[in-house]
């Protein structure tokens, strides 16, 4: 590993920029805010819950994350947010109808305070979403620039040291990276002519890289996972990292696959259905939209169970996804699974899960962890793709020549590994030495 560095200072307010003002963004600011004045706790997150074992099982070290290493702390957040909608995170959050009104009336006052700015958004790319409050501009060039505007603004009117930007948007359509994409002369000149391979969150990626802000990408769109931005992102020393927060269906995904590799038991077959409302569902009724989450929710299984490695048992697995709009649902999503599976002399056996999940509580704590580290990755000259942080993503952005870890458990020890180095702490292997010494 690199030699450890040096890790700056949290101190000062962190602004946490949220491209997309709907139910994720919100019920993130909220909880965020609720556990702020000790309404709630902030479940699900590893920044403000996990602990972190460090040394020697017999040493009974295990701090809380928050308490070993230097990380902003909840107080020193300030939001701002861009959205094609003008409704404030107050009215926003009563119409996504994650929170209950009971939630929500005590913080109206701060979450009326967040008002979306205008927006960089255009149909062609999210064909079921429209809004009134949207930049104009002569061309995507100038867009972006529109955006860094925003950006400095933001920082100096609300006293941010620093800042960092999550994706919280829609769906994009699917897109393949081509010459467009290839370097950052190509990429620039592909916004001054307005190229369609130039997506709107592409737009925020480079303004947040060359406003030196490190940027998540919380959907499967292609945005900074191009040669153009990954090699800009490093030239500028900003963290990247994505994409496509990883919540529901394929976290179940994440965490059984691994083991029933792990017992080396055969997969037939894995057909997974969602129903759900609310805006998400709204977008990836669109074909092209749904394109785009298809492929990122596909790679999970082929990356986990190594089918070239393990023909007999995973070879000729069949893998189906499907997500279908169901507007009474809202955001209350429903994954249903069904996994085929077989063992001992090939004998057939299935598992059913029915997963009643609520896809923004899901993915509210990941905002949140994505800012922190992120902030932290900054703070300690980390630049370019931040692997460490897969365990967020349902399709991790990786270095050219890798192939994505996919596995939630490999996953977390990475991301617990790399706090350890930053923290001046040995890895944890498990590798039980003390047995030969």
């Amino acid at each position: 590993m690199n030699q450890q560095p040096v890790v700056g200072s949290s101190e000062g307010r962190l602004g946490v920029l949220l491209p997309g003002l709907g139910a994720v963004a919100t019920t993130f600011i909220a909880g965020v805010e609720a556990a702020k004045r000790g309404l709630a706790a902030p479940f699900g997150s590893l920044t403000q819950m996990n602990t972190i074992r460090l040394g020697k099982r017999t040493e009974g070290r295990s701090p809380l994350i928050k308490d070993f290493i230097d990380l902003a702390a909840l107080d020193q957040l300030v939001f701002g947010a861009w959205d094609p909608i003008a409704d404030d995170a107050y009215d926003s959050a009563v119409t996504a109808g994650v929170l209950e009104r009971s939630h929500l009336d005590p913080l109206e006052d701060v979450l009326r305070a967040v008002e979306p700015m205008p927006a960089v958004f255009d149909t062609a790319y999210v064909k079921r979403l429209d809004g009134p409050n949207v930049k104009t501009g002569a061309n995507k060039r100038e867009l972006a620039e529109q955006l860094r505007e925003d950006i400095r603004r933001f920082k100096a009117e609300n006293g941010c040291e620093r800042a960092v930007m999550v994706w919280c948007g829609s769906t994009e359509i699917f897109l393949r990276p081509g010459d467009a994409h290839r370097t950052i002369e190509a990429f620039e000149a592909a916004m001054e002519a307005n190229s369609p391979d130039i997506a709107p969150s592409m737009l925020y990626a480079y303004a947040a890289i060359m406003e030196g802000v490190a940027y998540a990408n919380g959907a499967p769109n292609l945005s900074a996972d191009v040669p153009a931005l990954e090699r800009l992102a490093i030239e500028r020393g900003v963290p990247i990292s994505g994409k496509d927060f990883k919540t529901g269906q394929t976290l179940m995904k994440t965490i059984l696959a691994p083991g029933l590799k792990a017992r080396m038991l055969g997969l037939s077959g894995w057909f997974s259905t969602n129903i759900l409302g609310n805006r998400d569902g709204a977008v990836l009724d669109d074909p092209d939209s749904f394109k785009t989450k298809e492929e990122s929710k596909l790679g999970v299984l082929e990356h986990i169970l190594q089918p070239d490695m393990y023909p007999e048992l995973y070879g000729k697995m069949y893998h189906k996804v499907r997500i279908n709009y169901y507007p009474p649902r809202g955001d209350n999503k429903e994954g249903w699974d069904n996994l085929d599976i077989f063992g001992w002399m090939g004998y057939p056996m299935q598992i059913k899960v029915d997963f009643l999940c609520r896809d923004s509580i899901l993915a509210a704590p990941i905002v949140l962890d994505l800012a922190i580290f992120l902030d932290l990755a900054q703070r300690s000259g980390m630049k370019g793709i931040q692997e460490w942080l897969s365990f967020y993503f349902k399709s991790p952005q990786v270095i050219e020549g890798l192939y994505p870890e996919h596995d939630l458990f490999i996953q977390q020890k990475k991301l617990k590994n790399t706090l350890r180095w930053l923290g001046g702490e040995e890895p944890i292997t498990h590798l039980g030495v003390e047995y030969y010494e």
